[in-house]
């Protein structure tokens, strides 16, 4: 069940399109005004205190769930009648882009990078390059809201990734979309470059090898390729990471290539081959740290001189798919 407490906004401590981070009585907290409305000092608010009382790791604030000073009466948003995260006390209508095309088009080669980690998107992104464009899709399996993360602003200032897609019970991007495949085939039909997929910050996890959220990349390959598209899945790799199951190749990427089957893998050319990925595309990543320089690098507290064959390898996807581009 929820564990909400109320309080008092005592601090605004930033201010971004879509996301404000606050304290409540001393206590960090994030809000979205998308969903709950403007917020502001002395404010009344209700806030959801669950994650930082279970300790979770990537929890470490508390999430404002409803604002009773300005936040009651908002208007849902013009026409929309989709729900986003239906039948839960945060229900909310959202236009969705399959409600003005019927499209059944396919992907035609289109190319999709699919990271099964919220961390490999910034070099994946370089990977593509600049001056083209991008589109971001999120898929549940982290974070739901993509105004969280301060990676995709870092992208979109640098020109790296134009616009975001919201797919699911994902909620706040710029677009939002019922299915994967709907955000893939809207990307492709407004003119895109190539999409980059990923789950929002943090990851769900469990003891069990089925039991992790990078496991939605999975069906973001099959979706890609049932499509006619050309996916390229960015390998979650590590030679700085203490646990043994995520030391080398990790067993989030085995359990995503047992589900998703034959797909194009981009790897660091200069680095040995692990068994399973023998058919990998070798890249040239000469470079891959000035071509990141000022983009957000960070891994479990980790950052590029701490593991970087991390980063490497995922800017090896994106040059994979850069390549599969005119």
């Amino acid at each position: 069940m929820l564990s909400l407490r109320r309080g008092s906004v005592t601090a605004v401590t930033e201010r971004h399109a879509g996301l404000v981070r606050l304290e409540v009585d001393g206590h960090g907290c994030v809000a979205y005004p998308g969903l709950t409305g403007p917020v502001a000092l002395g404010d009344e608010v209700l806030v959801n205190v669950q994650a930082v009382e279970l300790g979770l790791g990537t929890g470490g604030f508390d999430v404002l769930y409803a604002n009773l000073t300005r936040g009651l009466g908002l208007q849902p948003e013009r026409e929309a009648h989709v729900m986003k995260l239906p039948y839960t006390p945060l229900q909310h209508a959202v236009r969705h882009a399959e409600e003005d095309a019927a499209s059944l088009g396919s992907l035609e080669g289109f190319p999709v990078v699919c990271c099964s980690l919220h961390s490999q998107v910034a070099p994946a992104a370089a990977g593509l390059g600049e001056g083209r464009r991008i589109a971001y899709v999120q898929v549940p399996g982290g974070a739901l809201p993509v105004s969280l993360s301060d990676t995709l602003r870092a992208l979109r200032k640098r020109g790296l990734v134009e616009t975001t897609v919201a797919v699911g019970a994902c909620v706040e991007g710029d677009v939002a979309c019922v299915s994967t495949a709907a955000a893939f085939v809207w990307a492709a039909e407004e003119r895109f470059d190539a999409v980059l997929c990923s789950i929002g910050p943090g990851i769900v996890g469990t003891a069990s090898p089925w039991g992790h959220g990078g496991l939605a990349v999975a069906e973001a390959v099959l979706t890609a390729r049932a499509l006619g598209g050309k996916p390229v899945l960015a390998v979650r790799y590590s030679e700085g990471d203490p646990r043994e199951r995520h030391r080398g190749l990790s067993h989030h990427t085995r359990a995503v290539l047992a589900l998703a089957g034959d797909v194009e893998v981009g790897w660091a050319g200069g680095l040995d081959v692990p068994e399973g990925l023998e058919a990998a595309t070798a890249v040239d990543v000469t470079g891959w740290e000035d071509a990141c320089a000022g983009l957000p690098l960070s891994h479990m507290g980790r950052g590029a001189d701490e593991d970087p064959w991390f980063f490497a390898v995922a800017y090896a996807a994106g040059r994979a798919a850069a390549a599969l581009l005119p």
